[in-house]
């Protein structure tokens, strides 16, 4: 990988404000200043530091964000906050993404990363990952919906899901449920329930796959990955 292209993917300016640096001299590889922004370095060999400063070169970033109400799961938008404008620059720079949406007015997990590959394995209908939701739903939901849910339900597109595993946790006039489904259809938890005659009022993601919600992050707040839960993805 060229110096210059390693220096800016990491954060410290763009092309032209890291020939800057090493104008200046501030850059050195395994110890001996460098000027050729075109020098061929191996980020997991060579050594670079700037101004006596090691760069840890990443390839990838995980990150996990509790996702709030009102803003968009997309890189950007003309009208709306997206996920994206709630990371810090040191994030940001990564080109990040979404992996998969959330609607505007629904919470939860939600992972951005700008692995290509690890985001379409997650998302590849034929891995059938599972995805847990928490909602509250406008009517009483009873052990015919869990059964109904179980066989799949007939969307108003014509479409029948995949089983889902419905679990009540309060029956009531507004119910709370948790809800596994292995699809990602457009507003699917939301058209399952309108199946059935009732109505999604309060909706929250809180697994994807093997990764769980860190129910210490508030709404809008985000943190890394740990390698552990890294590896529970790969």
């Amino acid at each position: 990988m060229r110096l210059d292209k390693l220096v800016s993917n990491m954060g410290f300016g763009s092309r032209k404000e890291v020939k800057g640096l090493l104008k200046k001299g501030a850059i050195q590889v395994n110890g001996v200043p460098v000027k050729d922004p075109a020098l061929h370095v191996h980020p997991e060999q060579d050594e670079v530091s700037i101004l006596g400063e090691r760069i840890i070169y990443r390839e990838f970033i995980y990150l996990m964000m509790h996702k709030p109400q009102g803003v968009i799961s997309a890189t950007e938008d003309n009208r709306d906050r997206t996920v994206i404008d709630l990371l810090d620059d040191e994030y940001r720079h990564f080109e990040p993404f979404p992996v998969g949406r959330l609607d505007k007015d629904t919470e939860g997990l939600l992972l951005l990363t700008n692995n290509g590959k690890l985001a379409h394995e997650l998302l590849s209908p034929k891995k059938e990952v599972p995805k847990t939701y928490y909602a509250h739903i406008e009517g009483v939901v009873g052990q015919e919906d869990v059964e109904r849910f179980a066989e799949g339900v007939t969307l108003e597109d014509g479409y029948f899901t995949k089983p889902g595993m419905l679990k009540i946790l309060k029956s009531a006039p507004i119910s709370e449920i948790e809800l596994t489904i292995t699809e990602g259809k457009f507003h699917q938890v939301k058209r399952m329930f309108e199946a059935v005659g009732k109505k999604v009022i309060y909706l929250k993601r809180m697994t994807m796959g093997e990764l769980t919600l860190d129910e210490s992050l508030a709404l809008g707040e985000y943190r890394e990955l740990t390698d552990e839960e890294i590896n529970l993805l790969l």
